[in-house]
């Protein structure tokens, strides 16, 4: 720690007497880490923009030395001769015009400014501006933290903290609209999309402004990208392995920067906050251009624009039918030809693949081609076989041999597992669906009507979770009681507590077979969105959160202590509809803000999930419409066992003997009680109350069933 901060404190008095030199991005950075926990925010707020700034030099620097060295010191024996160009006195100057350039530009040495992949990576997801945000919010400075929360989030709209922050700035009266900006916009991206609205308008003399825009600036960010490639050879197991020699490093590092160059069109055509690139980038403008061209009666550059596609796609009918067009309408004696810029864009990738493919079939390279045009003949026979190979391999794989072991066969006839883990991208998961018909769904969906009006837990009240919505919840024990008050219907109660018994039963045969699974709690809710005041809303339904412990993101921990209800074990949501939008479950990784998986909800859809920190899991916000269905959690502890549906049962049992109902009747399985009769009754007692959640304030054992509806997912 010492040397980490002399280090830092020479790197800012070197700043200090060099102006123009630039101080390694990852020590400001890391100081103003340092600085934001030291809730320091004045300084934390002036380092952080230090280092982004730092970051952005230094890969305009290498941008530019790049350039200037290609241009002062070019490589003896052009294209095409390897070996003199790599092993001549070319290579030699190259790289000491590159020192010396980089040298004037960067403070200290050049190699001071290579930072860990680790820090890398929260430039490249933006992460100093979630600092950044926080520490102008502390210094009332709102609109500089608003663009540094809007930025942040343009790339991360998956962050859920970040969407409630966004939210919350939102509604505060001192905050300008335009302060909503990309501090890191892309020039292409807002040119392009701005193009294509015109396009779709028919404003095709609008459209080729901007399309055209857009083209340029997208092919000039190519060129910046495949310019940073050149850095230092990255090899994680290089300590582990012997060091290679004299030509195959060459080769590595060479076939390293070609991939690198290549993958560069996926940059540019991927929107920040995007996962997956726009297909077919390039060749996408020169479509739209071309049509655009026509349209405006400008048949030349209309064209040149549809030769210049061919280049991608030379055997496509509907761009050859159109050259034949342009071709008879300007003359046969005409010259059309593509773009310079398209010719040597595509002539040059065409030779990196060729270098590329020949090192995946001799040098056991990988490689995942960004590009949909590349020709066929381009790659290896024998490769194309092992891609279709390793495809179907991915298709067909499952489970691991002994999760699948330990699954006991399904109760029930009829029920089919949807997704399993692997499917869901974690551990511990599964969705069954036709666990109910649609004729009991409505049957259950009646149940809330009473869950409305005369219901336990939230009653319609807003959630204590988002503003936006009204739950109504409803026990077992309650539905009971209000079939005994002729509020309900018998058989409507009844329904619900056999239900819930062969949810358990499907999920203890699959997770658990052979060790008894015994109901936490059980709840009937329904989530309502409130009309009005769903527009710009950004926040969840329900946060997200773990079943059993305290989830902590930044820790990368999940605490298993009080107030948690560390007891249970397994987690269930039963649906009881669809027609609604949003209020998908969705699962994350430890961090909270990484999504892994959804489940869409529809009637009789069980998902299940062991309750522990390896499934942190949210609801995405109901936006319109009224989402009903039963959370169901599990425990293995028979002294954690619901005391509301053993008594619920027990009044079931008594009403089954008022009705003089054979004895046989109320143990059977799905469709009969929802306890067997081999199944001992847990002690009548209170729950603990150091394991139930409470609002501050609430007495626990005055308020135990409204803190126990609170937990519902």
């Amino acid at each position: 720690m010492a040397s980490l901060l002399c280090l830092s404190l020479l790197a800012a008095c070197a700043a200090a007497t060099s102006p123009g030199r630039l101080v390694p991005f990852d020590l400001l950075y890391a100081d103003g880490v340092r600085a934001y926990l030291a809730r320091d925010w004045a300084r934390a707020a002036e380092l952080l923009q230090r280092a982004l700034h730092s970051y952005a030099g230094l890969r305009a620097a290498r941008r530019a030395c790049r350039a200037a060295c290609a241009r002062e010191e070019p490589l003896a024996g052009g294209p095409g001769r390897w070996e003199a160009a790599l092993l001549g006195p070319g290579l030699l100057q190259r790289a000491g015009c590159l020192q010396r350039c980089l040298g004037r530009r960067l403070h200290p040495a050049p190699s001071a400014h290579r930072a860990s992949r680790a820090v890398r990576r929260d430039f490249e997801r933006r992460e100093p501006y979630n600092y950044l945000q926080v520490a102008f919010f502390q210094l009332k400075k709102l609109d500089q933290a608003v663009s540094a929360a809007h930025t942040f989030f343009v790339a991360n709209p998956q962050h859920l903290q970040m969407r409630e922050d966004i939210e919350k700035y939102r509604r505060m009266s001192g905050v300008k609209s335009d302060s909503f900006q990309d501090l890191e916009a892309t020039p292409h991206w807002e040119a392009y999309e701005t193009g294509v609205q015109h396009y779709d308008a028919d404003e095709y003399l609008q459209a080729v402004a901007r399309l055209e825009e857009s083209l340029s600036e997208a092919l000039s960010a190519l060129e910046d990208c495949r310019g940073l490639c050149e850095g230092p050879w990255e090899d994680e197991d290089e300590e582990e392995k012997m060091q290679p020699g004299l030509y195959e490093a060459i080769a590595a590092h060479y076939i390293q920067v070609l991939k690198c160059r290549q993958q560069c069109v996926l940059e540019i055509a991927t929107k920040p906050g995007r996962i997956s690139a726009t297909e077919d980038f390039i060749p996408s403008h020169l479509d739209l251009l071309q049509f655009a061209y026509s349209q405006v009666g400008n048949q030349t550059l209309a064209a040149e624009c549809a030769a210049s596609y061919l280049l991608f796609y030379p055997t496509d009918e509907p761009m050859l039918e159109k050259m034949k067009e342009y071709r008879t309408e300007l003359g046969e004696d005409a010259a059309v030809t593509a773009r310079q810029s398209i010719q040597h864009y595509v002539k040059r990738s065409l030779m990196e693949k060729k270098l590329i493919y020949y090192a995946v079939e001799h040098l056991g390279e990988t490689f995942n081609d960004p590009d949909l045009w590349t020709p066929d003949e381009l790659i290896p026979e024998n490769l194309k076989q092992k891609y279709r190979e390793d495809q179907e391999k991915q298709k067909w794989e499952t489970l691991d041999v002994q999760e699948k072991e330990k699954r006991g066969p399904l109760p029930f006839e009829g029920i089919a597992v949807t997704m399993d883990s692997q499917q869901m991208n974690g551990t511990q998961r599964v969705v069954f669906d036709r666990v109910l018909t649609e004729s009991e769904c409505k049957d259950l969906l009646r149940l809330t009507k009473a869950a409305g009006e005369a219901g336990d837990g939230y009653r319609a009240r807003r959630s204590p979770h988002t503003p936006h919505e009204r739950f109504e919840g409803l026990t077992v024990l309650k539905a009971v009681q209000l079939a005994q008050n002729g509020d309900v219907e018998w058989r409507d109660a009844k329904l619900l507590l056999q239900a819930t018994e062969k949810s358990r039963k499907i999920i203890e045969s699959y997770f658990t077979p052979g060790k008894k699974l015994h109901f936490s709690f059980t709840h009937l809710v329904c989530r309502r969105a409130v009309d009005g005041e769903q527009e710009g809303r950004m926040d969840l339904s329900h946060p997200v959160h773990a079943d059993n412990c305290l989830l902590d993101p930044e820790g990368q921990e999940c605490w298993k202590e009080p107030p948690a209800y560390v007891y249970r074990d397994y987690s269930g949501i039963l649906y009881l509809n669809d027609d609604f939008q949003g209020g998908a479950l969705f699962f994350t990784e430890m961090d909270t803000v990484t999504v892994t998986a959804e489940v869409h909800p529809k009637c009789g859809r069980l998902v299940a999930f062991s309750s522990g920190k390896e499934n942190p899991h949210g609801v995405w916000a109901v936006s319109r419409g009224r989402r009903c269905a039963i959370a169901l959690w599990y425990t293995h502890s028979q002294e954690h066992a619901e005391q509301e549906r053993v008594k619920a049962e027990e009044l079931m049992e008594q009403r089954a003997v008022e009705q003089d109902q054979p004895d046989g009747e109320k143990h059977q399985g799905t469709e009969g009680s929802s306890r067997s009769s081999s199944e001992p009754r847990a002690p009548s007692r209170t729950a603990k109350p150091a394991d139930q959640r409470q609002k501050p304030g609430l007495d626990r054992k005055q308020h135990i069933k409204v803190l126990r509806a609170r937990d519902e997912l």
